[in-house]
């Protein structure tokens, strides 16, 4: 005889009540998902407003009211039944073209909450409601109703106190449904948008709006969304304000199964967090963290380490090509073939960097204005009176004087360049995006004149790249040429540092750097890359040595090989402190021009700003 475990529980169907709040833990996490599943529900309906309510962060109260189609009285029930939704016949689960669907969530939600439906159609003379609370669904009755239709949510996890419990204050509990909102709102600029906070009836706060845009022929059969004409960029204006549109590339990019639209910020306009990065797959917002991956990737020769671009991008595909319910909250997608989406988001953003090489952050100029006219001066007498407090004429060598005097006259003879005239001769180099050269100062920064206004280029950061971009392109077609050097240089590195070097001798060698061991921890450097010219090697190796610290496997050298190119570039750029001549000058502006991805250094930092004139005579108060 087989002795029964006295602590196992007999298997048994669970009821239709608690069945709904196990689905609602899975898709109602936050009044947010609330409100993103009704919003979605608006939009499959055709509105072309939606309207939301809130109260104590949704916690209390959230109204969701829309102009759709609106729900006949035979259906509503249904509407409120699990497994019930009119987005799809069940025969296929992957071909969907609507927002809505993952089961519908209206009966999670209700089981967890005090629901109260409204809805009228527009063939029907008189609306309906319908009430449930905590799964519990009421009676079906009539009402006077506009069109549209609106659901009322009060007292959301009344019925789940411990997920109540999880529930942050009221004022995070906001941002979420903004955070929400921004989303739907980017890729639906056809809808009207807002939301109120009516946690003091006395007074009401409207919190987000945001009005519609023309959008005529812009939304395709299957929802996804299209980027033809200014209706996107000014719903983004709307959205993330004008400043992102200035410093934004337009994206563009089809292959033969995928598109790529919307807008990717400049490497030079980049913000401290991912916060604003937006993707959206056939006109759904995800939050997939592939897709954000290849954003980063996009961007990894660009931009500075610790900094993020912004982008607002739209990928649309056959709905066979990428599944939608792989989460709860329809959040996360699934591509078939995840590396071909990869590849058209690397090549799309980087396409349009390279295009856009010339090109200046206007935050920067921006920053530049800010930064003078904190610091203007009151007027011109305190700046004589300034002058003479801190010069004292004993101290001037008047003979030292004259003999700069004379050796600056003596180069400026036959050099027109650094007065700033145009003559014939030379329009056609001012016409060049970065102009004329006019100047040096403090022997690293150039500053050039164009029609425009001037350019002050930052003579190392900008060689740096071009060298980059050079090796880069040598590196793909042959093996780099190496320069042996006269007297091979003898380079004490340390034990840890000169194994590391000498474990990729092979592959340093095909870029044209010749390492042998010298000894313990020591190493003799015998060529480097004849691009390079001049460098310092002792320099050259402890940085590269430091940049592969952390590779364990001599197999993975060529995922990190940008790294040493761009390691390998900064040693061999113009340094600072070195004095150009004109001609020196311009040869480096057209360089830059010709250059691709030159508006940024190796390392992010960008390698030109621009002032126009009228930026120049705003400081002078002519403007």
């Amino acid at each position: 005889m087989i002795e029964k475990n006295k602590n196992r529980q007999p298997i048994k169907q669970l009821s239709e009540t608690v069945s709904n709040r196990i689905a609602a833990g899975e898709v109602v996490e936050r009044p947010a998902a609330v409100i993103k599943e009704l919003i979605e529900n608006s939009l499959d309906a055709e509105s072309k407003r939606i309207e939301v309510n809130v109260s104590d962060g949704g916690k209390s109260c959230i109204i969701v009211r829309d102009d759709g189609w609106g729900v006949p009285e035979s259906e509503i029930h249904l509407a409120l039944s699990r497994h019930a939704t009119s987005k799809i016949d069940g025969s296929d689960l992957i071909n969907i073209k609507t927002l809505g669907f993952r089961g519908e969530a209206l009966p999670s939600i209700g089981a967890v909450s005090r629901l109260v439906i409204k809805s009228k159609i527009k063939e029907s003379p008189m609306g309906y409601k319908m009430e449930v609370s905590g799964g519990n669904l009421g009676k079906v009755t009539p009402l006077a109703f506009n069109n549209g239709t609106s659901v009322e949510i009060r007292d959301l996890f009344f019925s789940t106190p411990a997920r109540l419990k999880f529930l942050r204050s009221a004022r995070s509990e906001i941002l979420a449904i903004i955070d929400v909102f921004k989303r739907l709102a980017m890729a639906n600029p056809q809808v009207d948008f807002v939301l109120t906070d009516i946690s003091n009836p006395d007074k009401q706060r409207v919190i987000f709006k945001c009005a519609k845009t023309d959008v005529s022929e812009t939304i395709s059969p299957n929802n996804s969304f299209i980027t033809n004409g200014n209706y996107f960029s000014d719903r983004i204006t709307q959205l993330l304000g004008k400043e992102f549109i200035e410093n934004a590339l337009p994206i563009n990019f089809t292959d033969d199964v995928y598109r790529l639209s919307g807008f990717a910020s400049l490497p030079t306009f980049s913000r401290g967090t991912a916060v604003q990065q937006f993707f959206f797959v056939n006109g759904r917002a995800v939050k997939d963290k592939n897709l954000l991956m290849a954003l980063r990737a996009s961007y990894s020769d660009f931009i500075m380490r610790g900094r993020y671009p912004m982008a607002v991008l739209f990928l649309d595909c056959e709905p066979n090509l990428v599944d939608v319910n792989v989460h709860p909250a329809k959040s996360e997608v699934r591509f078939q073939v995840f590396s071909k989406v990869r590849d058209l988001i690397i090549r799309a953003i980087r396409n349009a960097i390279a295009e856009s090489s010339i090109r200046s952050s206007s935050s920067i100029t921006s920053e530049i204005i800010s930064a003078f006219e904190s610091k203007s001066i009151g007027s011109v007498t305190d700046l004589k009176n300034d002058a003479k407090e801190r010069l004292n004429p004993t101290q001037i060598d008047f003979k030292e004087l004259e003999n700069f005097k004379g050796s600056f006259t003596e180069s400026l003879e036959g050099n027109n360049w650094i007065s700033g005239r145009v003559d014939q001769l030379e329009e056609s180099i001012v016409a060049h995006p970065l102009g004329a050269a006019r100047a040096q100062i403090h022997e690293n920064y150039i500053i050039s004149q164009t029609m425009k206004g001037m350019i002050i280029v930052d003579q190392h950061a900008a060689h740096e790249r071009l060298v980059y971009e050079k090796l880069k392109a040598s590196h793909r077609n042959v093996t780099l040429s190496s320069q042996s050097l006269l007297i091979p240089e003898i380079v004490d590195l340390g034990l840890e540092a000169a194994t590391i070097i000498l474990r990729f001798a092979v592959e340093f060698d095909k870029l044209g750097l010749s390492v042998e061991p010298f000894g313990n921890g020591v190493i003799c450097l015998r060529g480097t890359p004849a691009i390079l010219g001049e460098v310092n090697g002792n320099h050259l190796l402890r940085d590269l040595a430091d940049e592969l610290m952390d590779i364990d496997d001599a197999m993975v050298f060529d995922s990190r090989i940008e790294k040493v190119l761009s390691c390998m570039a900064c040693h061999g750029s113009i340094r600072a402190g070195r004095i150009m001549q004109a001609a020196e000058m311009n040869a480096l502006l057209r360089d830059i021009e010709n250059t691709p991805f030159s508006g940024q250094c190796n390392h992010g930092r960008p390698t030109f700003i621009e002032l126009k004139l009228s930026d120049i005579e705003k400081l002078f108060g002519r403007s």
